[in-house]
């Protein structure tokens, strides 16, 4: 199957068979796809909580609205995408050393460049606590978006949540004294029989309406 073909068969799950579970090892290819997610600068902001049992399901969920709670516990994982508040100086030089560690600077002059360049465009995107966070948000959006395309292509059902307390649930995981705040959710699995939105036809503009060719 082609990527275009991938992207006309994805939807946004409503019902998940709860008697289905993701493989193990399909996880840990979604969550490299998580790792591997491009960010601006290689900023890396984010940090993914996983429930992936009845239990910790059970702790999320006064967070979630009750219309999405059945996505939760249904689902056979669900994960919280959350950025670093703030994206700070610890954090960057720990980039840095990574990025040292995995041989991405031939030269000092190299790292140098990295280093200052990831400070400027930090900064362009620090004017408050709150430009910082949005602009975390778009790059962990970015991550979210390659794990339900991801998920798509393994055969795996997805939904992306917004609806949910996101002060209950930096509340319930300590996010706060993490240095950390939550932004979005997705839960994955396999659709229920009974899920009406698989047999909808998908409705996009057309073409001429989407793309400008300069």
């Amino acid at each position: 199957m082609n990527v275009a073909d991938i992207s006309k068969k994805r939807y946004t799950t409503k019902h998940y068979d709860k008697s289905k579970t993701i493989p193990a090892e399909q996880i840990e290819q979604l969550l490299t796809v998580l790792k591997n997610s491009p960010s601006s600068v290689n900023s890396q902001p984010w940090h993914f909580f996983i429930a992936d049992n009845d239990a910790a399901k059970a702790k999320i969920l006064p967070a979630i609205l009750e219309f999405n709670q059945s996505r939760v516990t249904d689902s056979s994982h669900t994960i919280i995408f959350a950025v670093r508040t703030p994206l700070d100086e610890a954090h960057l030089h720990n980039l840095l050393q990574q990025e040292d560690k995995d041989g991405r600077f031939p030269s000092a002059d190299l790292k140098s460049a990295q280093d200052n360049g990831r400070h400027f465009f930090v900064k362009q995107n620090s004017a408050t606590p709150q430009t910082q966070f949005e602009w975390e948000s778009r790059q962990a959006y970015i991550a979210l978006g390659q794990l339900l395309f991801a998920a798509a292509s393994l055969g795996i059902d997805s939904t992306a949540i917004e609806g949910y307390d996101a002060v209950k649930m930096d509340e319930i995981l300590g996010l706060s004294a993490k240095g950390f705040k939550s932004i979005v959710i997705a839960t994955l699995g396999y659709r229920a029989a009974d899920d009406g939105n698989a047999h909808r036809p998908k409705s996009r503009l057309p073409d001429e309406q989407l793309f400008t060719r300069l």
